[in-house]
C-alpha cells in the first residue's frame, strides 16, 4: 500500500485481491482496489484513475474477451476550504497513487488522503489540531497480519487508548488542550461544523482468507478501535466509513475474535499515528508542533 501527496490514497492494485466491504445496508461486492481521497464529492473522480489504471494492468472482471472492468471502492472527506477550495484529486492523481502504491515506502501525517483532515472541532473549527494519515499492522501469534490505513477528519479529539493520554483537543490558548467531551457536556454548544463534513475513513486488511461474513465482521469491530481513540466518535456530524480487504494468502485457519481484537487495535494505532505525525496546515497546528505555556 502507498500514497500520494495529491490527496489520494490506492490500496493493492497488484494482488488482485478480494475486497469485501460493509456497508449499514449489510451490502457487499468483490472490489480490485479502493481509493481513499480528499477533496469532497469531487475526491471521487480521483476512482476513474484508478480504474483506468486496473484496466491497462489487465486487472478487473473479464466480461468478454476483449472487455475487463476493474470495481473499485472508493470514499472520501470533506477537506474544502482548508487553504483553499480549488485543489482537488482527480484521475490522474488516481493512476500515480497506483504507481506510488507499487513502487514508493508509505508515507504519513499531513500526505495523500489526509493533507486536508482536521481533528478536535467540538470547539470550533478554529481550536483544531491537523489530522492527517496513519498506518499499522499486527503480526499475529498464528503468522497472519492485520493492518490499517486510516485518514482521521473527526470531530472529536484524539486519546491514546493505551496510555490515557489527551493527544488532540480543542486548543487553549496556552497550548493545552480542553477535553473534546467535556467542552459538549458543560457549558452552550460550542460554534462547532455543522453537517457532515467530517469523516474517518480507512482499509483494515489481512492477508488471511476470510468469507464474505468474517470480512464484514473485520470491518464492523475496526470500528472499535475509532472509538477507543476518538472522542466524541461517530457523531451525528461523522460519517465513519472502514472497508475490510482479505487477500487470502494466508491459509491456515485465523480466531475471528483475535482477528477482530487486532483489526481493533491496528486501526486505533493508525489514528495516533495520523495525528501525531502530522505537520500544521492553513493555519491549523500539529499536536508536534504545539508548546504549552
Amino acid at each position: 500500500m502507498a500514497l500520494l501527496a495529491a490527496s489520494t490514497f490506492a490500496a493493492a492494485p497488484r494482488a488482485l485481491a478480494r475486497l469485501i466491504y460493509f456497508s449499514l445496508h449489510g451490502e457487499w461486492t468483490n472490489s480490485f482496489a479502493v481509493s481513499l481521497s480528499g477533496g469532497s464529492a469531487f475526491g471521487l473522480d480521483a476512482a476513474t484513475g484508478v480504474m483506468a489504471w486496473l484496466e491497462e494492468h489487465d486487472i478487473g472482471y473479464r466480461v468478454t474477451p476483449d472487455v475487463i472492468v476493474p470495481i473499485v471502492s472508493s470514499a472520501i472527506i470533506y477537506d474544502l476550504g482548508l487553504v483553499t477550495s480549488k485543489v482537488r484529486p482527480g484521475p490522474l492523481q488516481g493512476r500515480a497513487a497506483c504507481d506510488a502504491a507499487l513502487q514508493t515506502p508509505l508515507q504519513e501525517g499531513t500526505i495523500g488522503a489526509g493533507t486536508g483532515a482536521t481533528v478536535a472541532k467540538t470547539g470550533g473549527t478554529h481550536r483544531a489540531c491537523k489530522g492527517g494519515l496513519g498506518t499499522a499492522s499486527i503480526q499475529l501469534p498464528g503468522g497472519a497480519t492485520v493492518g490499517a490505513v486510516v485518514v482521521v477528519n473527526s470531530i472529536g479529539g484524539i486519546r491514546d487508548p493505551f496510555t490515557g493520554q489527551l493527544v488532540a483537543g480543542p486548543r487553549r490558548q496556552d497550548g493545552s488542550f480542553d477535553d473534546p467531551v467535556g467542552i459538549l457536556l458543560e457549558g452552550p454548544p460550542p460554534p462547532m461544523p455543522t453537517g457532515p463534513v467530517n469523516t474517518t475513513i480507512g482499509v483494515v486488511a489481512t492477508d488471511a482468507r476470510l468469507t464474505r461474513e468474517e470480512a464484514n465482521y473485520m470491518a464492523r469491530v475496526s470500528h472499535n478501535g475509532l472509538s477507543m481513540t476518538i472522542h466524541p466518535c461517530h457523531t451525528i456530524r461523522d460519517g465513519d466509513t472502514m472497508f475490510a480487504m482479505a487477500t487470502g494468502e494466508f491459509q491456515d485457519e485465523v480466531d475471528l475474535t483475535t482477528l477482530g481484537a487486532a483489526a481493533a487495535v491496528v486501526s486505533a494505532r493508525a489514528i495516533l499515528r495520523a495525528v501525531r505525525l502530522a505537520t500544521g496546515l492553513g493555519g491549523i497546528p500539529a499536536v508536534s508542533e504545539i508548546s504549552v505555556g
